[in-house]
């Protein structure tokens, strides 16, 4: 998979689905980008349903991100992916009865690795840890992690992310605070199976005085460059 094929744009800025999120969605679809999601927060639940079914009559593959910790907030956020049609629940802290619950609805599952907490989230804990995790949640069947690589505070983000994708058994799901070429070459190096990216085209981290559209057009012109440069190497 190319960079380009691996980026989920994320309609969320500060760990929130942003109000006018199908408006942008519809304004976006025609790029070349197959992975979109959101978070469970931000909107109401009957936009999301909206935003989902117009994510899927696009041929887009949709992805929603739990940011709870509770067991009844995180099957909340399952029961709310079902409902709406995605393809893919990223976050929650791992529960057996939400991945049995996702499992039999056909819903791909990537739980938080790690020590997941607070709002905005930070990620703590061993690399040995969240490996010996990911390797139980892969006993019992599920598709793979979400790691908060970027948002750790116990050592160092870049060395704890490579090791832990370079171990993992199952897909691993890079999310949160990568918003600039330098961090997306570092991914590159990494390998995951996707990354995320939302806020950083809110705060306009490409195109200062751009719109969204002009965030993302730059973003996508980056990647295909970073996909030119495999090919010539």
């Amino acid at each position: 998979m190319s960079m380009l094929d691996k980026i989920i744009i994320m309609l969320t800025h500060n760990d929130k689905t942003v109000p006018n999120a199908i408006e942008i969605f519809e304004e976006n679809k025609d790029l070349p980008i197959q992975y979109w999601g959101f978070k469970d927060v931000g909107m109401e639940p009957e936009k999301m349903k909206v935003l989902c079914t117009k994510m899927r009559e696009a041929g887009k593959t949709s992805f929603l991100e739990v940011v709870s910790y509770s067991e009844e907030e995180c099957m909340r956020g399952a029961k709310l992916a079902v409902e709406c049609g995605f393809d893919y629940l990223l976050g929650t802290l791992y529960y057996d009865s939400v991945a049995e619950y996702v499992k039999k609805q056909g819903l791909k599952y990537c739980p938080f690795a790690g020590k997941v907490s607070k709002s905005p989230s930070i990620l703590e804990g061993t690399v040995e840890e969240m490996l010996a995790q990911e390797a139980a949640f892969a006993e019992k069947g599920v598709f793979g992690t979400d790691l908060l690589g970027y948002r750790y505070v116990d050592g160092d983000p870049t060395e704890l992310s490579a090791e832990y994708i370079r171990k993992a058994k199952t897909p691993v799901v890079l999310a949160g605070s990568i918003g600039s070429e330098e961090r997306m070459e570092l991914v590159k190096e990494m390998n995951p199976w996707c990354f995320t990216m939302g806020s950083a085209l809110f705060t306009k981290n490409f195109v200062k005085e751009g719109s969204f559209r002009d965030n993302l057009v730059y973003v996508v012109g980056f990647l295909k460059y970073l996909g030119i440069e495999d090919a010539v190497a």
